[in-house]
């Protein structure tokens, strides 16, 4: 095959989640036409690219690894400077619970407030060079700002569909991107509902979680990054909050692709994963215990962490994949200890993280005291966002 340079995108093609079977990537694409599941994008990773070629550390965005990602114009990039958010260590909670090593990748750094904006920007930019000039998003809050945002950035139509029971902040930041913004009763799949009605003629392109091929590959960057402040180590344990799911596997993918490359020290053991849900709406949880068979009759309830409140994710068989491959766990959290973890991250370590950030804390917290985790071992937390939209929700809470 031809050289590719390493300043272009190495993107070969598209397979289906579930059988694999071949897509291209060279057209607008949804779901897959064989078994209505995401579509991977695959890269060319035989031929050598060394960090040094692949890496652009000028950047100090996501697109830093922009060999590695699916757009093949950068001039059909739509950013706002997302990624490159920094690995905080969390010294004084790690001294009180016995942590050797506690470190909190903090996404609230991005544009729009959380690591939706990564996702976003990713495929915000694809439907840019695809040809798309409008987009629709049912959303539990922080997707349905960002997708607003970079809808804004390109000059195209944005369409968001949120549970009414949604914080106000969400709704006037979408508001004032000039979305067109419906209220839903109940949860995001009631929302998703919605936008097969509303987006009953095609005419604008779903960019719900997974069903495009982009988002996931804009948050796959935070596994790039998470390698390449550790000095191309990884911890031994990254703990993610799972609503849809994609920045799981987003990172698992990562961690893959860099296997491949060979960017990854020879033999290096990848992390154990653990995916953080929240007691009111679990279906992971419930799925992997074996108390159903799968997600697409679990009924869950809102929660304050309003990005974990996802019943029926697509993702889920992904999900699972990546649990099974780490030897990880999915464990739910309730809105009371999230609420004691959103605490303790502020009074101890001045970070006011989103809801699903603190319920990664405690899920920490309690694996630390069964014996799951150890205390020499090198812990991850993945902070989604900022507290800063939740204040309705936790308002005389403290």
């Amino acid at each position: 095959m031809t050289t590719l340079l390493a300043t272009t995108s190495r993107l070969q093609k598209l397979h289906c989640a579930a059988c694999r079977a071949p897509y291209s990537a060279f057209g607008l694409q949804r779901v897959s036409d064989c078994c209505a599941q995401p579509l991977i994008a695959d890269y060319e990773l035989q031929e050598p690219l060394s960090k040094t070629a692949g890496i652009r550390p000028q950047d100090n965005s996501m697109w830093r690894y922009a060999a590695l990602l699916p757009l093949l114009d950068e001039a059909n990039r739509v950013s706002l400077g997302e990624g490159w958010t920094p690995l905080l260590s969390l010294p004084r909670l790690a001294a009180r619970y016995g942590f050797q090593d506690l470190q909190l990748k903090d996404e609230g750094q991005n544009p729009t407030g959380s690591f939706k904006a990564r996702g976003l920007s990713m495929a915000i930019s694809k439907a840019k060079e695809l040809g798309v000039t409008g987009c629709i998003i049912p959303t539990a809050g922080n997707a349905g700002v960002a997708m607003a945002a970079y809808c804004a950035r390109a000059g195209m139509r944005a369409v968001v569909v949120m549970p009414r029971h949604t914080p106000q902040a969400f709704k006037e930041e979408c508001y004032w991107y000039g979305a067109e913004v419906h209220l839903v009763d109940g949860l995001i799949n009631d929302c998703a509902a919605r936008v097969r009605e509303l987006n009953a003629a095609g005419e604008l392109l779903d960019v719900s979680t997974l069903k495009e091929p982009y988002r996931l590959e804009g948050k796959k960057t935070m596994g790039y990054e998470i390698a390449e402040q550790l000095n191309w180590e990884l911890p031994d344990v990254l703990l993610y909050p799972a609503g849809g799911g994609t920045g799981l596997i987003g990172i698992w993918k990562a961690f893959r692709e860099m296997q491949q490359l060979g960017w990854l020290p020879a033999g290096l053991k990848l992390p154990r994963m653990v995916a953080v849900q929240a007691a009111n709406c679990c279906p992971l949880v419930e799925t992997r215990a074996g108390r159903q068979a799968n997600c697409h009759a679990y009924v869950g309830q809102p929660t304050i962490a309003n990005g974990l409140a996802v019943p029926r994710p697509l993702g889920e068989p992904l999900m699972l994949e990546v649990l099974n491959e780490s030897k990880g766990l999915a464990l739910p959290i309730t809105d009371k200890q999230m609420l004691e973890g959103l605490r303790e991250l502020g009074k101890e370590e001045g970070l006011f993280v989103a809801l699903e950030g603190a319920a990664v804390w405690m899920a920490a917290r309690h694996l630390l005291s069964t014996g799951w985790l150890r205390p020499e071992e090198r812990v991850l937390l993945l902070n989604t966002g900022s507290a800063q939209k939740y204040l309705e929700n936790i308002v005389g809470q403290a």
